[in-house]
């Protein structure tokens, strides 16, 4: 009778252990999962465009925006020749709300096809920096990144097609 007595306080405990555990279920929320890595996709023909121009004998700079257009300083001359022009154009796949910061590499040397160098300092981002991902997958976050060409005089920039790359670093947070 006595061990019957001991099982029977020890299966109430064990029904009154598991309500409250039932019970509890009800009121612990877990934790989100952790934010899947962003992914960028750079797109070769949507690279940074400066289009051509006229350099006069004191140079000057191109610089295009984020948002497409281009201006130009010192005795730089804008030209359409039928060269298109634009920013650079990232996609950012992210979930929505995902916080991301924009870090610029540093100036970069752009080689020419004739001899002489440029140089190329990456600009500011259409998203600005940190922004925050908006587009709901498949859809992606759209940043466009400008950039300031500084050209010298023809003698040490001679007229050709210059070329080179540069970095842009996204950190998720």
């Amino acid at each position: 009778m006595i061990f019957s007595g001991i099982f029977l306080k020890s299966g109430i405990r064990v029904f009154v252990w598991t309500v409250l555990l039932l019970l509890t279920h009800l009121f612990v929320s877990a934790q989100q999962q952790p934010p899947r890595p962003v992914t960028i996709y750079v797109n070769p023909s949507q690279g940074l465009i400066f289009g051509a121009f006229f350099q006069g004998l004191s140079g000057g700079t191109v610089i295009i925006y984020p948002d497409g257009s281009r201006t130009v300083t010192g005795s730089i001359v804008q030209a359409n020749l039928g060269f298109p022009f634009s920013p650079a154009i990232f996609e950012i796949d992210a979930n929505p709300g995902t916080l991301i910061t924009i870090m610029n590499g540093p100036d970069v040397t752009l080689s020419g096809s004739n001899g002489g160098f440029l140089q190329l300092h990456v600009g500011a981002s259409s998203t600005g920096s940190p922004f925050i991902a908006t587009a709901v997958p498949p859809a992606r976050t759209l940043v466009r990144i400008g950039g300031t060409l500084i050209v010298g005089s023809p003698l040490a920039n001679p007229a050709g097609s210059y070329s080179g790359s540069f970095l842009v670093t996204f950190i998720q947070e």
